[in-house]
């Protein structure tokens, strides 16, 4: 398995952030087993189920932008709590939930071939969660210009968009969130033009006019269980299944980061989203005396 430590990036990182609170290695005194805790329990999950690694990455980046609805649709919650249950025996209202979100998120990539960089811990979790902050989540149809303005809200920039999108080399979508580019697209009928014509076919006998809409297909048809820079190919060869994807290669501001990461053996790709996941798990963190630590992960104290 080929990965990408980032040492002396991250300790700048570290640097930069630690008046935020977060540090490497924050639980090495008061619960030194926690990140140990947290690896083996994502790694056994995933040995029966590993569709848990998509799940849990999206599940980081959804509670980063602070969400609650779409998350209904993601999987892995019972391995955060099964990560929670055994850090409390071990180590009783040390670890946050935020934290084991973040340190699951990054051994699942770590577990499907991706790379591993260090995380910052020393978040904890919030009182409350709002549906109404749904809005704050980019959305299939979205435009480039709007996924750029989301994430510059929460700090990040135009490379870290595309790196972080890139999360897509893994996981599915429902035929909902993308079949309406297969018919009746354009005002003449036609399909997504974007779309690669000897692609076209296969999606649409995926999902078929009037199909089961919740069927959920490979957002990367290239290597759909491995985390690599294929996505990025797909995208250059108008293979992308969600149409604020595809975007990416056809707009004009980020087509030279799609180019760029879906060249030579990804290690640009995993640089650039090691750090862009850093980034992104620093956003609106409650750390010090703010918020609390949550014994049971789905409910506050």
């Amino acid at each position: 398995m080929e990965s990408y430590t980032l040492t002396v990036l991250l300790l700048l990182l570290a640097l930069a952030t630690s008046a935020q609170g977060t540090q490497v290695g924050f639980y090495s005194t008061s619960c030194p087993q926690a990140e140990s805790i947290v690896r083996s329990t994502v790694e056994s999950h995933f040995r029966s189920t590993p569709a848990i690694a998509p799940g849990l990455l999206r599940m980081h980046f959804h509670d980063c932008f602070k969400t609650a609805g779409p998350n209904r649709l993601l999987r892995g919650y019972e391995v955060i709590d099964d990560a929670k249950t055994q850090l409390e025996a071990a180590c009783p209202g040390v670890v946050s939930c935020a934290d084991i979100l973040a340190l699951a998120a990054r051994d699942s990539v770590v577990l499907t071939n991706g790379p591993n960089w260090q995380v910052l811990t020393g978040r904890r979790d919030g009182r409350v969660s709002l549906g109404s902050d749904t809005s704050n989540l980019p959305r299939f149809n979205d435009s480039v210009d709007e996924q750029k303005r989301k994430f510059a809200a929460k700090g990040l920039n135009t490379q870290d968009l595309v790196a972080l999108v890139g999360g897509h080399t893994i996981g599915t979508s429902a035929c909902q969130f993308f079949s309406y580019r297969l018919n009746n697209f354009t005002a003449t009928g036609g399909s997504d033009p974007t779309i690669n014509p000897t692609f076209l076919p296969q999606l649409q006998a995926l999902c078929p006019v009037n199909g089961d809409n919740s069927r959920r297909i490979t957002l990367d048809t290239g290597s759909p269980n491995r985390f690599d820079n294929s996505y990025f190919t797909n995208l250059r060869n108008g293979r992308g299944i969600l149409e604020s994807d595809q975007k990416l290669w056809t707009d004009a501001s980020t087509r030279a980061y799609v180019l760029g990461f879906s060249v030579g053996n990804a290690g640009g790709f995993y640089t650039q989203f090691g750090r862009s996941m850093v980034k992104m798990s620093n956003i609106g963190v409650k750390t010090g005396t703010e918020g609390e630590i949550r014994r049971v992960c789905s409910a506050v104290n």
